[in-house]
This record gives structure tokens, C-alpha cells and sequence, in this order.
């Protein structure tokens, strides 16, 4: 029996890297998930080489009534939804000067509005069970995990956008853990240090995102890519799948009294490079 056994879970961005890491850890320990992600052929390949109980949601979460039919896709393909772990995004990096309006607006939309919509979508599936198993004397937890960043706790040179957004999200975490307890939502973030993903990859022609029509340059100049063995105190960067153990605990029944929290998961960094 697997811990999760049951379970439904939404992971948005699990296509690759943390997201996907992620959804393979919940569905080793038997929870159903929605891979969810902007490269709708790389979801359906990441559902299929994952195996398990998966379906897949592809599209823009910033656009339209998005989030609401991430929600009801997992509603329509499984009737229920226990954890929701928001973690797609993506960085646009410039310094403060440099960043246009839309630049800033986009890092905002990704990491702080998409989270706030899909949390206010999923509230009638999260919210209205546990006031049935109120009534009856039980407890069910149920889970949300933002992924936010120790950027948007320290700040980052050259993030002022993406460190707002990350900030933010720690706002609407405990905020809506405050509102929901009642509820046995266990709502909770992670704040990552560097993690080996393609936004801390090497700044090269090759890694690019195509969101929105535009290409979008990902990653870290190799100099900067250098300083990790002295940033860390664990001496090298994080591994998706480490990364992963941070979230699979706040989405596990271990942290049923784990509430309104932000899990650093940084190898001991204390600053910058999220």
C-alpha cells in the first residue's frame, strides 16, 4: 500500500524537471495525478513514461478560464481532488532599470495570479468534503504546496520580478492556510535554492521556452553556475528529485500538523539564486 493511496493530484509544470520529479514520487506512492503543462506533447510523453494512474491538462494556465478547467478535468476524470501542488514558472531575467512593464507583469501572472486562481478553483472540492467529515467526527487532510523560491525571500540581482512573484505567493500561502485549517487543508510552500532545472542551467541558444509566441531565454551565465559549490554549503546544487522529497513530505499525511509554513529546500544556502 502506498501512502497516497486514493489520492488525486494536481502538479502544474510536471512536464519536466521539479514538476515531474514530483508527480513521480506521488504516484510511486499511489496517488492519481493530472500532469499538467504548457508543452502539451512532452505531458502526454512524461504521463506515459510515468506510468501509473495519470491524465493530462495541457495549455497556458495564465490564460482565460484556465485554471478552472485544470480543476475540472481532474473532477471530470477521477471525482475528487486531495492535492494541489503549484509549481509551474519560469524566469525572465533582467536588471530592475531594464524590466518593462510586461516583463514584471508576467512573472506576477505565472507565480502569484495562476496560484491564487487555481487554489480558488479547486475551493468547493477541497473545502465541502471536510464539512461532511465534520459532521461525522472525522479528519481527511487534504494539501496544498506552492513552489516558491529563496529569491523571494532574500531577493536576487537581476529577479526583482520573478522575487515579487515568489514573495507574493508566500503571502497567499499563509493567508489562505489561515482561512482554510478549519478545513484540514494543509496549506504550505517550499522555497528552493539552486536546484539543477533548465532556469539554473547554462544561459545558452539551446535553452529556450517558447511561451506566448515568444522565445524566452532560460538560465544562468557559466560564471555564475560556477559559484554553486561555494553558495551551498552541501558543496553542489539540488537534484529535481530532491527537490521533489520537500513537496511529496508537505503532500504526505507526515505533515498533517505541518500548516501556513515555507520548507527551505536549499542544501543550507541562504540566499539568491532560486
Amino acid at each position: 500500500m502506498g501512502v497516497l493511496d486514493g489520492k488525486v493530484a494536481i502538479v502544474t509544470g510536471s512536464a519536466r524537471g521539479i514538476g515531474r520529479a514530483t508527480a513521480a514520487l506521488l504516484i510511486e506512492h499511489g496517488a492519481r495525478v493530472v500532469v499538467s503543462d504548457l508543452d502539451g506533447d512532452l505531458a502526454r510523453q512524461t504521463a506515459q513514461e510515468l506510468g501509473g494512474e495519470t491524465t493530462v491538462f495541457a495549455g497556458d494556465l495564465t490564460k482565460g478560464d484556465a485554471p478552472d478547467r485544470l480543476v475540472q478535468h481532474a473532477i471530470d476524470s477521477w471525482g475528487q481532488l486531495d492535492i494541489l501542488v503549484n509549481n509551474a514558472g519560469y524566469t525572465l531575467d533582467a536588471p530592475v532599470h531594464k524590466i518593462s512593464d510586461g516583463g514584471f507583469q508576467r512573472m506576477l501572472d505565472i507565480h502569484v495570479t495562476v496560484p491564487f486562481r487555481t487554489i480558488r478553483a479547486a475551493a468547493p472540492h477541497l473545502r465541502e468534503p471536510a464539512k461532511r467529515e465534520r459532521a461525522e467526527g472525522v479528519e481527511v487532510f487534504r494539501k496544498i504546496v506552492n513552489v516558491s523560491s529563496i529569491s523571494g525571500v532574500f531577493g536576487n540581482a537581476g529577479q526583482a520580478n520573478y522575487s515579487a512573484g515568489k514573495a507574493a505567493v508566500v503571502g497567499l500561502t499563509r493567508t489562505t492556510a489561515k482561512e482554510w485549517g478549519q478545513f484540514k487543508v494543509n496549506v504550505n510552500a517550499v522555497a528552493f535554492g539552486w536546484i539543477e532545472t533548465r532556469l539554473t542551467d547554462s544561459k545558452d541558444a539551446g535553452n529556450v521556452a517558447e511561451i506566448d509566441g515568444q522565445q524566452i531565454q532560460l538560465g544562468i551565465p557559466d560564471e555564475l553556475r560556477e559559484l554553486a559549490p561555494m553558495l551551498v554549503p552541501l558543496g553542489r546544487a539540488g537534484t529535481p528529485e530532491e527537490a521533489a522529497g520537500g513537496i511529496f513530505y508537505l503532500c504526505s499525511p507526515w505533515s498533517n500538523y505541518v500548516h501556513g509554513q515555507v520548507l527551505h529546500v536549499t542544501g543550507g544556502q541562504s540566499g539568491g539564486m532560486g
